[in-house]
């Protein structure tokens, strides 16, 4: 069974959890007592009505690659989880900021809402489209499969790349360096701009962070 250290914050649950010995995962759980509050408040300014209780998340199985992801529990509360291996690669709290402030900002756009969305349009239109040409119940289905893959990837990019503009403003609102955060992506390898991949190219991605810390004079 894989291990899940939950992190509490003060406003929240009137204490901290313990982090696991190695200083990183300290640092990392400071890092997210200060952006979880300034990601709460963003999100209920954009939508009062959005559940804005985020919860952050460490997987500490030391077999799972570098990874951080957005999700909801299945009472629709934000999840935000970081594997270990994640963690240890981050050089400095900036980094750690910059990128949980990234994941926070996928939730307070919608994007999963909208990502859902587009996969269940696509599977409707090819699988119509399929059906309407006379093809089998297996090649409908197929057909489906394919177009909801398609739809979600649809906008991924630019669902990316907007949540790179609002992480880069939490990052800051939380006390920390975007300019030394988004130095990230220096040290990641770059996907490129390949069809219907899910991240846009790293340069793409650092562009848009300069951009945003320009217009509103963050540092």
């Amino acid at each position: 069974m894989r291990r899940v250290l939950i992190l509490f914050f003060l406003g929240l649950a009137g204490c901290a959890s313990l982090a696991p010995v190695d200083p990183s995962f300290r640092s990392f759980a400071e890092v997210a007592e200060r952006v979880e509050p300034v990601a709460r408040a963003e999100c209920l300014d954009k939508d009062p009505s959005r559940n804005c209780d985020f919860q952050v998340q460490v997987d500490l199985d030391p077999d799972q690659p570098p990874n951080a992801f957005q999700t909801v529990d299945r009472k629709g509360r934000p999840v935000v989880i970081f594997t270990a291996s994640m963690i240890q690669s981050f050089r400095n709290r900036d980094e750690m900021a910059f990128v949980m402030s990234h994941e926070v900002a996928h939730h307070i756009l919608g994007h999963l809402d909208k990502q859902r969305r587009n996969a269940m349009q696509g599977a409707v239109f090819l699988g119509e489209l399929v059906s309407l040409e006379g093809g089998t119940a297996e090649e409908i289905a197929n057909a489906q499969y394919v177009g909801a893959v398609v739809g979600a990837r649809s906008y991924s990019k630019s669902f990316e790349l907007e949540a790179d503009a609002m992480g880069t403003v939490i990052t800051h609102l939380a006390g920390y360096r975007p300019s030394i955060g988004v130095r990230f992506f220096e040290e990641i390898p770059d996907p490129g701009d390949s069809f219907l991949g899910t991240h846009p190219a790293n340069p793409d991605r650092i562009l848009v962070v300069t951009e945003t810390i320009r217009k509103f004079q963050l540092n």
